[in-house]
């Protein structure tokens, strides 16, 4: 596999760094190849050439199999025009990529359960995945206008596009517990009629898939008060904005996140959180959500799950044995910096591969 790693501003390097550590030794036992190219996006490409989305980058993400992103973003560009900015090279990215489904996966850590806002007793057990469809809805729909005392966007969507998201959907359900969650507001709106419908057309498909629906501001509810009903939530670009950020808060902290933008071209993979300049350089980032992303790459792009479950273990297995970074510490945990945590990741996904083969092997 031909990977190409853009990563970055701020923290987006060090994380990056140690997810590829953890991609190349976990790679080993499983037999996989994987060939690595490095190029600048956001802030450090304007540094390095004027353009937050150069060619060079555009041309590189084209020739690979999957794009591994850190994070974009940085103050020091605050006075240019928006479209100038470094986040407009991330915009640019998912363009060229062309990948309409986000998959944002959140679950309960049992080692982290307390850091979760909601009670022990409701968040245990919460493991969902929301697919957020990412090329259509308010956010691209047109007409949209702006002028003197009245503004207006149009949600629009197409049978097409919402049958195709649907399906990666249902997937997905076929490879964790079988149940969709399909959320719209289709008591006043058309579009979400339309999303409806077809969602139940495609579900036809799927018979050994369990599918319900939900209003929007019912699944809103619903995630902070009975998080562990859901499986997979399927919803359009503007709720599942809003969605996927509601249940990011719920396990305690962005670094623990990964993201996969799947459907496309070429597969883009980059943990939830930001640049996060204020501790950039400092060897104290979260690397875990970005090596977490590393493991979606191995499962939906790669194919290889069994690397991609030995990746997860490690995670387990780094936060069941007490180690933390400090956006995840406690008084008196012991607390481990970026290149730590990558390092002992790496090295219990690798224990992990070795045991699976041992296990098949007998």
């Amino acid at each position: 596999m031909k990977i190409a790693i853009l990563p970055g501003d701020g923290v987006g390097p060090e994380v990056t760094r140690e997810a590829v550590r953890v991609l190349s030794e976990v790679a080993a036992p499983f037999g996989i190849e994987l060939e690595f190219t490095e190029h600048p996006i956001g802030g450090a490409a304007i540094r390095a050439c004027g353009d937050p989305f150069p060619d060079e980058t555009r041309i590189a993400c084209a020739a690979s199999d999957a794009v591994l992103l850190g994070a974009v973003g940085s103050s020091e560009f605050d006075d240019l025009p928006p479209a100038e900015r470094p986040e407009i090279g991330l915009l640019r990215l998912r363009k060229a990529l062309g990948g309409f489904a986000n998959l944002r996966p959140a679950r309960a850590f049992p080692a982290l359960i307390d850091s979760s806002p909601l009670r022990e007793e409701v968040f245990r057990g919460t493991d969902m995945m929301i697919v957020r469809e990412l090329l259509g809805g308010l956010y691209f729909g047109e007409p949209r206008s702006a002028v003197g005392r009245e503004a207006y966007n149009t949600m629009r969507y197409t049978r097409d596009e919402i049958e195709r998201v649907a399906r990666v959907a249902f997937e997905t359900a076929r490879k964790r517990k079988n149940r969709v969650t399909s959320v719209d507001k289709a008591n006043v709106l058309e579009v979400s009629r339309l999303w409806r419908s077809t969602v139940e057309d495609v579900a036809k498909d799927y018979p050994d898939v369990e599918l319900d629906h939900l209003f929007v501001d019912a699944c809103a509810m619903h995630l902070v008060t009975k998080p562990s009903q859901f499986d997979v939530i399927l919803t359009e670009n503007l709720f599942g904005d809003i969605l996927s950020d509601e249940a990011a808060v719920l396990t305690g902290s962005l670094g623990m996140l990964a993201s996969a933008t799947i459907g496309g071209r070429i597969d883009l993979y980059e943990p939830v959180h930001g640049s996060a300049p204020d501790i950039a350089g400092k060897n104290i980032a979260n690397p875990l959500g970005a090596i977490a992303s590393a493991a979606m790459l191995l499962r939906y792009t790669a194919k290889q799950p069994e690397a991609a479950d030995a990746i997860d273990r490690a995670i387990d297995r780094f936060l069941d044995e007490g180690h933390r970074t400090l956006d995840i510490a406690r008084p008196g945990e012991n607390v481990v910096s970026t290149s730590e945590a990558g390092k002992l990741a790496a090295q219990y996904a690798v224990e992990s591969a070795n045991v699976a083969h041992a296990y098949h092997a007998v």
